[in-house]
Formats: structure tokens, sequence, C-alpha cells
């Protein structure tokens, strides 16, 4: 049983908490964290969900999940990312890029998404190898440049998941992405 902290419209904790079978079922709100890894090189880090995965099965994505109950937003991407990636990043390494309200019905499932998902990034320099994944929720791990990406979406490759996502959203996120990677 995976317990979630529930949220009320506009973001702020409710002191309840529920299954996230529910939390889904019943379209609460609830937090989720994920983090754009990039290396010294620019490169991004992305994971390829396990193809056993309900939502977004073998699709290339960033790391992330939902926050624990009791868990603050940098605990819960902190573990996060030790379970799915097997690394531990020290707080004072994520930047917050921005916080977004989200809303929708996942296609083909009876899961409705209501979260406030706080969105990272993080530099750090390890091989692919150094790398550890969680077999249940990774099958894969590449490193791509961001013009990799901004390729892959004019294809519509849909072996991307941020290909899916509105237009503002993604130009906004490869827009700050690239002003980061300047500055290493």
């Amino acid at each position: 049983m995976e317990l979630l902290d529930i949220l009320d419209e506009e973001g702020n904790p409710t002191g309840k908490v529920a299954d996230r079978r529910i939390v889904h079922e019943k379209g609460l709100w609830h937090r989720h964290v994920g983090v754009w890894i990039m290396n010294s090189k620019g490169e991004i880090l992305l994971q390829k969900r396990a193809k056993s995965k309900k939502v977004n099965p073998n699709k290339w994505t960033i790391t992330g999940g939902h926050t624990d109950a009791g868990e603050d937003v940098i605990e819960g991407i902190q573990r996060e990312t030790a379970e799915e990636i097997g690394v531990i990043i020290p707080n004072e390494k994520f930047e917050l890029i921005k916080i977004e309200k989200l809303e929708r019905l996942i296609p083909n499932t009876n899961i409705i998404t209501r979260n406030y998902s706080y969105l990272y990034f993080v530099l750090v320099d390890y091989s692919l190898t150094e790398y550890t994944m969680q077999k249940e929720e990774v099958s894969d791990l590449k490193y791509i440049t961001i013009e990799e990406m901004e390729e892959a979406r004019r294809n519509k490759d849909e072996s991307y998941n941020f290909t899916k996502w509105d237009t503002e959203r993604f130009d906004e996120i490869v827009k700050w992405l690239k002003k980061r990677r300047e500055k290493i």
C-alpha cells in the first residue's frame, strides 16, 4: 500500500492520507515530483519506463514519482532517484524549475491525475554504469541532448513521454534547460 498526502485544490495539505489507487480513482489532489538530470556535457538522463507500468509503459521520461505521506518534496525526489536509478543526490543539488498544477484523465485507464508536480533540475556526472535500475520501474537508461529531444518532439516520436506535452510546457522546459546548460 502506497499512502499519499491529500491536498486541496490550491495545493495545501488537508491532513488526510489515502492509498494511491484510491487517490487516482477519485481524482484527489496530491504531490508528484520529477527531476531533469543533466551531466557536464549538457546531456539529459532519461529512463525508459518498464513494460509492466500501467501509465506510459516503454516510454522514455525523466525520473520521478509520487511523494509518500509525510514526505516533503525534496525527500520524495531523493527517494525516487534512489529507488529508480540507484543514486542518492544531496539536497543542495536540487534546483526547482517550476511547480505545475496538472489535471488529466489517463487514456485507456480509470486513472484521474490531479497533482501538483514539482519539477527539479540536477547537475551530476554519473556514467550510465553507475546507475542501478529498479527493474519494476525502469527498463533502460540513456543520455540524450536537448536537440535530440526537440527532434523527437518534431517527429512526434511516441517512444518519448514529452512528445504528448502541450507545446508551451515543452518549450518552457527546453528553454530553461538550455539556459542552465550555458552555465556549465
